[in-house]
């Protein structure tokens, strides 16, 4: 029999809840439950702007990043009263879901408490799940290529969206691949959105064939960079900024300014775009929130 649970009463920002076995590594180097906790507490101020409003899809690996994991899109049964949901249905044919909003500190930590490392939002506000505030541009590399040949690839991207006239932020996935976003926070449909990025992607892979690959299939993909177009979808979810992600250390995916993204492609060390927990936490303090365009710059489509 599993032992029993270790728990603990806390307040949050008035808010009363339980959390559990803090001492629970969930990492193979023996990073906690309760360090998960923690590092979400001290990152919330430059997280939670970007998650507020979204519908929130939770990874949970309640047994550590080794054990089984599951997605959960509905929002637990057993949640606090104070935790707020949203029923969303993205289109004709589609369930309704009862996804959580993580608005709050408190929400936060009783979502890390269930040990959901990973945190996926849409590109949407719940309420307004048709209209995408950015589109994105997730640069997956097919071994063995890395989170370079991602850099390079993404610096291209940059490229083409500098000469439309689009700003853009860019971030480490945490994992193998990096996140290109272009904010957008106008008034904008994925039928608009989807097609651009389906358009730039294809541009890329004419001119760079040896590179870039828009399409899923994985015999295409060997050495190659996926730019997924296809996340530009009402349901699909992205791994939020600020997230962990469920690796052998706990990484996070990390925005970066284009001056490191420029030097990570010259220096050809995937390392120097690999960061963990603690070293986020850092990078906030003294840089802020590099994602901040995110939130309130506002851009138009171009017509291609």
């Amino acid at each position: 029999m599993p032992p029993p649970s270790v728990r603990n009463e806390v307040t949050v920002e008035g808010r009363t809840l339980q959390v559990s076995n803090l001492d629970k590594p969930l990492y193979p180097g023996g990073f906690t439950k309760g360090q998960v906790i923690d590092y979400y507490v001290r990152v919330a101020s430059a997280l939670l702007p970007h998650i507020a409003d979204k519908p929130m899809t939770l990874k949970r690996y309640p047994n550590g990043v080794d054990g089984q994991f599951f997605y959960e899109k509905n929002c637990p049964g057993h949640r606090p009263p104070w935790v707020h949901t949203a029923p969303v249905r993205f289109g004709e044919g589609h369930g309704l879901i009862d996804f959580c909003l993580v608005t709050d500190l408190p929400t936060l930590v009783w979502v890390a408490n269930l040990a959901a490392l990973e945190l996926h939002p849409v590109l949407a506000a719940a309420d307004d799940v048709g209209r995408p505030r950015s589109i994105v541009f997730d640069l997956d590399p097919g071994e063995p290529a890395n989170v370079i040949d991602c850099s390079q690839v993404a610096l291209w991207l940059r490229e083409v969206l500098d000469h439309l006239g689009l700003e853009t932020v860019i971030k480490t996935s945490g994992s193998k691949g990096m996140q290109l976003y272009v904010p957008l926070n106008t008034d904008v449909t994925y039928g608009e959105t989807q097609p651009f990025s389906q358009a730039l992607g294809q541009l890329l892979e004419r001119q760079h064939p040896e590179a870039v690959v828009t399409q899923q299939r994985k015999d295409l993909r060997a050495g190659k960079v996926l730019i997924d177009w296809s996340q530009n979808t009402p349901s699909k979810s992205t791994i939020s900024v600020y997230s962990l992600r469920a690796r052998p250390e706990p990484t996070v995916s990390t925005p970066v300014t284009w001056d490191e993204v420029e030097q990570a492609a010259a220096s050809a060390d995937p390392a120097t775009l690999k960061f963990e927990a603690p070293d986020v936490l850092a990078r906030v303090e003294a840089m802020g929130d590099l994602f901040s365009p995110m939130l309130e710059l506002e851009q138009h489509l171009p017509k291609l």
